[in-house]
């Protein structure tokens, strides 16, 4: 009995703080926007949930003045370049990225002068003077269409995500020169994990992000389950799939969406431990502080979100 009422109590106190901040949101005229990877809890008070691309279309979209950004420090400054009128919150500064931490704009800058006119494309997991120095920003969604557009004469920079480099080479046809960097939660989901997922689960669709450190191999499996997808990709197979059961190779969080999404198939993470701290700071404590008293507002200097802008609308348009 005791359970049952600390169970109850604590529904009742999420249930409570989303009821605040869904006021608090309407008071403020800000619009939620949570990427997949957030809490159940943070995902369900959202008014749009998804992943980076169509985090960053909806805020640039929205006609509300604030924008709760709940997921990254990369994704709050994206949508700040896209909507410099407007007042974007992150609840917690502290939300980084160890991808977008694996290239500084001067690293880049180097880069760039070693291979004069080539190309520069940049994963949107980037910081914003990172964007500022490159041609475009893609996202796991579109990447693949940018690589497509761009001139089979140039080359190519991809950076900072080794995997996601790597993947596009293989379904592009193209050779790209790549940046060494990784996603410290992707790069653990690794091969003998979809190895033995395959054997507990013949029956499973496996859904990997291409940032994984199994997608190149997960591609040489020559298996027709293995679907190489973007988080908002996942959401979509699922839906129209046949498939009752998937094994999914990203961080957990998209479990609960696509739980929601297609609640009568079985959804199951391929390593229980890709959680990434930086997603999970969000919460709906901080989040109702940031809108109760609109704090961490995540700007980005002019010099540097005009500089940025370019790549990342083409990030937007195309794909």
């Amino acid at each position: 009995m005791a359970v049952m009422m600390v169970e109850l109590e604590t529904r009742r106190s999420v249930a409570d703080l989303q009821s605040e901040i869904r006021e608090l949101a309407r008071a403020r005229n800000a619009v939620i926007l949570a990427h997949n990877y957030q809490r159940p809890e943070i995902q369900d008070v959202a008014d749009v949930v998804g992943d980076s691309l169509a985090l960053a279309r909806a805020g640039a979209a929205s006609d509300r003045s604030v924008i709760a950004l709940c997921g990254v420090l990369f994704m709050a400054e994206t949508a700040a370049i896209l909507s410099p009128d407007k007042s974007v919150l992150i609840p917690d500064l502290r939300a980084g990225c160890s991808l977008a931490d694996s290239i500084t704009a001067e690293q880049l800058r180097a880069w760039k002068a070693q291979n004069p006119g080539a190309v520069v494309v940049a994963y949107v997991n980037t910081t914003a003077d990172v964007k500022a120095e490159a041609d475009y920003c893609c996202t796991s969604g579109n990447a693949r269409a940018i690589i497509e557009a761009i001139p089979a004469d140039r080359e190519i920079l991809f950076l900072p995500d080794v995997n996601l480099g790597l993947w596009l080479e293989r379904v592009t046809g193209r050779k790209l020169k790549i940046w060494l960097g990784e996603c410290h939660v992707h790069a653990g989901i690794r091969s003998d994990d979809i190895e033995r997922w395959q054997a507990a689960a013949p029956d499973a669709e496996f859904l990997v992000h291409p940032e994984c450190g199994c997608a190149s191999q997960c591609m040489a499996f020559g298996n027709d389950k293995m679907k190489i997808l973007s988080t908002e990709g996942m959401i979509n197979l699922a839906r129209t799939s046949d498939a009752s059961r998937f094994i999914v190779a990203t961080e957990v969080g998209i479990l609960h969406r696509l739980r929601k999404a297609t609640p009568d198939k079985i959804f199951e993470p391929a390593s229980a431990e890709a959680v990434c701290g930086f997603m999970k700071m969000i919460t709906l404590h901080n989040l109702r502080d940031a809108l109760a008293s609109m704090q961490h507002r995540v700007t980005v200097p002019p010099e540097i979100a005009f500089r940025a802008r370019r790549a990342v609308e083409r990030m937007v348009e195309l794909g």
